[in-house]
C-alpha cells in the first residue's frame, strides 16, 4: 500500500522501492488535447480495459450500461464548478488583473491564484466588474488573499463577473480571454448540485439524465459525494521521485445515505463503480482514516499511486491524464502500470481525444 494522507501514510509506503516520475511520461500530439467538447455528452468514445485479461475494446459512453449490472453502485462527485476565472483591473494604475478564485475563506474573502505585469502591493485597491476589492496578502507561487466588497456573498456575483475557469491546455479561452457560452453548460455535470470546485470533476461530464436513468431502470443504483476540486489535482508532478511530491488538500463530504449504500453494495456482492479520480480519493480517505466508508466530512490530500491496495474502488470511470500527473499515477496503481501505459499508448494510436474534454477509459 502506498498512500499519503493529511494526517498520516502507511509505513509499508516507505519499505516500497522508490519510483521515478519519468516512468509515468507518454508522448502525446497536440491536436489530441481536446478543445471542445463532444457534440453529445454520452459520444465520447470510451476504451474498456479488463483488468484480469488485459483485454482492451472501443467503445462509446452510451454503451456503459452494456458493463454495470445490478448490484453495482454507481458514485458520482456532486460538487459545481464556480465562476472562478474572474478579470479585473488595478484602480491605481489600470493595470489587468486576472485571478483564478480557489477556496472561500469566510468572509468575501478568498485564497486565489493572482496574475499580474505587475503584482499589486497588499492594501493596493481592485475592481473587478461591479465589485471592488483589495489586495490582503500575496503568497508564494502566484498564491494571494484577496478580501471582495459586497453587501451579500460573492458567489451570486461571480455568476456576472467570473468565467468558468477552463483549464489552460484549452487555449482558446485563456488566449482571448473570452468564454463560449456552451462552457457555462458543457463544464459542468448535470448532477452538480454543491457549488465549490474550480476544476470539473471531468468523467462525470459524459453523463446525461438519460443515460442515468437507463442505468437506474437496469438496477445500477447511485451515490452521491461531494469532494471540490482544486489546483492540486491538476498540478504536474516535478519531485524525480513519486514519494517526494505531496498533494494540497482538498475539501469532501460523505453522506450518511452514501456510507449505507456503498456498505450494502459490498455485502450483496456488487462492485463500487467510481466516476472520476476524486470521488476515488473521497472514498478511499474515508476508507483509509475508518476502516470502511463510514459517514464523514474533511479534507483529503490522499496521494495514490504504485503499489496501492484499494479499500473501496472496484471501477473507475476515468478521462485520459496528462503525462506525470497523479491522476495518472492513480491509475496506473488500479489497473497496472503496464497495461495502462500499454492503453495510453494505444489511446494515441487510436486518436482518442485527450483531457477534460475529451474521452474517457473504464477500468473493469
Amino acid at each position: 500500500m502506498a498512500s499519503r494522507t493529511l494526517d498520516a501514510a502507511a509505513d509499508i509506503h516507505y519499505l516500497q522501492p522508490a519510483m521515478r516520475t519519468a516512468l509515468f511520461d507518454y508522448q502525446l500530439p497536440s491536436e489530441l488535447i481536446a478543445q471542445h467538447p463532444a457534440e453529445r455528452r454520452d459520444a465520447a468514445r470510451m476504451m474498456v480495459i479488463d483488468r484480469a485479461t488485459g483485454r482492451i475494446e472501443h467503445r462509446n459512453v452510451a454503451d456503459l450500461p452494456d458493463y454495470l449490472r445490478p448490484p453495482d453502485l454507481l458514485v458520482l462527485n456532486d460538487t459545481q464548478v464556480i465562476p472562478a476565472r474572474v478579470i479585473g483591473r488595478k484602480v491605481d494604475t489600470g493595470g489587468q488583473v486576472e485571478l483564478l478564485l480557489l477556496e472561500d475563506l469566510g468572509d468575501n474573502r478568498w485564497d486565489v491564484l493572482l496574475r499580474s505585469s505587475r503584482r499589486p502591493k497588499p492594501g493596493a485597491p481592485l475592481q473587478f466588474g461591479t465589485v471592488p476589492a483589495e489586495l490582503v496578502s500575496d503568497g508564494e507561487k502566484g498564491r494571494a488573499i484577496i478580501q471582495f466588497h459586497c453587501d451579500g456573498p460573492l458567489l451570486p456575483e461571480l455568476e456576472k463577473i467570473g468565467m468558468p475557469p477552463l483549464p489552460p491546455y484549452i487555449a482558446r479561452q485563456h488566449r482571448a480571454g473570452i468564454e463560449e457560452p456552451a462552457d457555462r453548460d458543457r463544464y459542468q455535470t448535470v448532477y452538480a448540485r454543491a457549488p465549490g470546485a474550480v476544476a470539473a470533476p471531468t468523467a462525470g461530464l459524459h453523463f446525461t439524465e438519460a443515460l442515468l436513468q437507463q442505468l437506474e431502470q437496469k438496477g445500477v443504483q447511485r451515490a452521491m459525494v461531494t469532494l471540490h476540486v482544486g489546483i492540486g489535482t491538476f498540478r504536474p508532478v516535478t519531485a524525480e521521485e513519486l514519494e517526494e511530491h505531496e498533494m494540497e488538500s482538498e475539501r469532501y463530504i460523505v453522506p450518511a445515505e452514501t456510507a449505507d449504500l456503498i456498505n450494502q453494495t459490498r455485502a450483496a456482492g456488487g462492485r463500487i463503480v467510481a466516476v472520476g479520480s476524486t470521488t476515488v480519493r473521497t472514498l478511499e480517505t474515508v476508507a483509509a482514516e475508518h476502516g470502511q466508508v463510514v459517514k464523514a466530512s474533511g479534507r483529503s490530500s490522499l496521494y495514490i499511486y504504485p503499489p496501492y491496495s484499494f479499500r473501496s474502488v472496484d471501477v473507475m470511470l476515468t478521462n485520459f491524464h496528462l503525462p506525470q500527473s497523479t491522476l495518472l499515477m492513480m491509475v496506473c496503481a488500479l489497473g497496472g502500470y503496464e497495461l495502462m501505459m500499454e492503453a495510453y499508448r494505444v489511446a494515441v494510436q487510436e486518436r482518442y481525444r485527450f483531457y477534460s474534454y475529451g474521452d474517457c477509459m473504464l477500468i473493469c
